[in-house]
C-alpha cells in the first residue's frame, strides 16, 4: 500500500452526503483524494438520505415498530456500500455498524421516553459516523494509507445542542496534539457536523456544519488549500434550477462569496468562509461527479471585480414593521426594540428605518413550521409601538462590486422589474449588495428576469 508523501501543502477536503451516497459515489471521492497528495484531512458528511432517517428518528413519539424500520434502512445503506469491499473488510465494517446501530436504537427507544435535545444530537451524529468508517476503507482498497478518526477528540464545544459554538483555542491545540502527527503519513478522514461538549455529550454544528467543520479544521492545522466537494461545478450566478441562463463562476472573493452565502446561495454556508478569511486560505467549490470540469475559486484577492457577480435568493423571510410617534426625535427607542429581540434571542437581518417608524427582515429555519416572530415577541413589542408582520416573501440580493458607487445601478435593476411591488428595499451599508423584498410568487419571476438583463 502507498503511504502519503510528506508535502507542505495540507488541504482539508469535505465532501457532502450526495458524493459519498454509494459505493461508486465514494470510489470517485477516493480517486479525488488519490490525484492530489495535498489532500490529507477528509471531511465527510453522512451519505445522502440518512440524515433524513435519523431526524425522524429523532422526534418525540415515533412509534417502535417504525423506528426498526428506519434502523434497518439505515443499515441497508451501510451495507450496500461495504458489499463493495473485500469479504474481510466487510465483515469488520458490518460488525462495527451493527455496534453503532444497537446504540442507535437505544438512542431512539430513550428519546421515544423522553425527548431532549440532547439525545437528539446523538442520533443525529450517526450518519457521520458510520460514512467516514466505511471512506477510510474505501482509501484503503486503491492503495491509499487512510485512517479513521473521531473528531470528537479535537472539536470542543459548549453545550448548546443543536447549534454548539466550538472552542476554537481547544481545537488548536488538541488539533497539535492527536490529529497534525497522523497527517505525516496518512490521509485522515473524520466526521463533519459534530463536536462534544465538556461532560463527553455529542453536540452539532447546526445548518452547514460540515462545510462549517472542515473550515475550522483547516485554520487549526495551518491548511493550506480548503476544498468543498459537492454536486454542482462550483458557484452559480443564480440558482440553475431558476433559470437555465445560470453559468458557473471561475474566481470570486471572500467578500462576494460571504454575501452570497448570507443571502440564500446554498452551496456554501456563511460560517464556512469565517475561519477561510481569517487564516487566508483559499476556498474550492467543485462537483465530485465531474472533478474534471474545475470549480469556483475563492480567495481574497481575484483578477476580475464585475460589478454584478451573482444574484441570490431567500425564502421564507418575515417583515416586521415597528411603528411609534415616540420615534421622533426620541433617543433609546430603538435599543428598546432590540433589547425585546435580544431577550427572544432574534437576529435582525435587513433594517430601514424613517422618522416614526422602522422595518425589520428575519429569515425564517428552512421547513420551519413556524415563524420566529412568535405572539409573545409581537405582544411585547405592542408594549412599545403598532406593530406589523408580514409572511409570505423573499429576498432577492444582487451581489457585486462597487455597487453603493456605480452609476445607474438602480435604474438597471428596477426599471427591469418595474411590474413587481417591491416592499423593501436595503442599500448602501455593503459595497457588495442591493437586497429588496418581493412576495414570494414573484421570486423566481424576478431573479430570471433580473439575471437575463443584468448577465445577458
Amino acid at each position: 500500500m502507498n503511504s502519503v508523501q510528506s508535502t507542505s501543502s495540507l488541504t482539508v477536503a469535505k465532501f457532502g452526503g450526495t458524493s459519498v451516497a454509494d459505493f461508486q459515489a465514494m470510489l470517485r471521492c477516493a480517486h479525488i483524494i488519490k490525484n492530489d497528495t495535498s489532500n490529507r484531512l477528509i471531511v465527510v458528511s453522512a451519505s445522502a438520505g440518512v440524515t433524513n432517517y435519523l431526524v425522524r428518528l429523532s422526534q418525540k413519539n415515533i412509534p417502535v415498530n417504525e423506528q426498526k424500520d428506519i434502523v434497518e434502512n439505515i443499515r441497508v445503506i451501510q451495507v450496500n456500500i461495504t458489499q463493495h469491499l473485500s469479504s474481510e473488510v466487510e465483515a469488520a465494517l458490518n460488525q462495527e455498524i451493527n455496534s453503532l446501530l444497537d446504540e442507535l436504537t437505544q438512542h431512539a427507544l430513550t428519546q421515544s421516553l423522553q425527548y431532549s435535545t440532547k439525545t437528539t444530537d446523538a442520533i443525529l451524529a450517526f450518519g457521520e459516523q458510520f460514512s467516514s468508517r466505511i471512506f477510510a476503507q474505501v482509501l484503503q482498497s486503491i492503495d491509499v494509507a487512510g485512517g479513521y478518526f473521531n473528531v470528537q477528540q479535537v472539536m470542543k464545544t459548549n453545550s448548546l445542542h443543536g447549534k454548539a459554538v466550538v472552542d476554537i483555542n481547544e481545537l488548536s491545540k488538541q488539533c497539535t496534539l492527536l490529529l497534525a502527527p497522523k497527517l505525516v503519513d496518512k490521509v485522515i478522514v473524520t466526521q463533519g457536523f459534530i463536536g462534544q461538549d465538556s461532560h463527553g455529550h455529542t453536540t452539532t454544528l447546526g445548518r452547514g456544519g460540515s462545510d462549517y467543520s472542515a473550515a475550522l479544521l483547516a485554520e487549526a492545522l495551518n491548511g493550506t488549500n480548503l476544498s468543498i466537494w459537492t454536486d454542482v461545478v462550483g458557484i452559480f450566478t443564480t440558482d440553475p434550477r431558476i433559470t437555465d441562463q445560470a453559468r458557473a463562476i471561475k474566481e470570486i472573493s471572500f467578500g462576494e462569496a460571504a454575501e452570497m452565502a448570507t443571502f440564500g446561495a446554498k452551496i456554501l454556508h456563511p460560517a464556512t468562509l469565517i475561519p477561510a478569511m481569517r487564516r487566508n486560505i483559499p476556498v474550492f467549490v467543485g462537483s465530485s461527479k465531474e472533478p474534471e470540469k474545475g470549480g469556483t475559486q475563492i480567495k481574497k484577492e481575484v483578477e476580475s471585480n464585475p460589478t454584478y457577480r451573482s444574484i441570490a435568493l431567500r425564502r421564507e423571510q418575515t417583515l416586521v414593521t415597528v411603528k411609534s410617534p415616540a420615534m421622533l426625535h426620541a433617543s433609546g427607542f430603538l435599543a428598546k426594540v432590540f433589547g425585546v429581540l435580544a431577550k427572544h434571542e432574534l437576529s435582525v437581518d435587513l433594517i430601514t428605518t424613517s422618522e416614526i417608524s422602522v422595518a425589520l427582515t428575519f429569515d425564517n429555519p428552512s421547513g420551519s413550521t413556524q415563524s420566529l416572530i412568535t405572539n409573545t415577541v409581537v405582544a411585547e413589542l405592542e408594549q412599545l409601538c403598532e406593530v406589523s408582520v408580514e409572511n409570505g416573501l423573499s429576498l432577492v440580493a444582487v451581489i457585486g462590486n462597487g455597487l453603493t458607487g456605480a452609476k445607474g445601478i438602480g435604474q438597471s435593476i428596477f426599471e427591469t422589474i418595474n411590474d413587481i411591488n417591491i416592499r423593501m428595499i436595503c442599500h448602501g451599508a455593503s459595497a457588495n449588495n442591493l437586497c429588496f423584498l418581493v412576495d414570494e410568487r414573484d421570486a423566481n419571476f424576478v431573479v430570471e428576469k433580473l439575471h437575463n438583463t443584468l448577465f445577458s
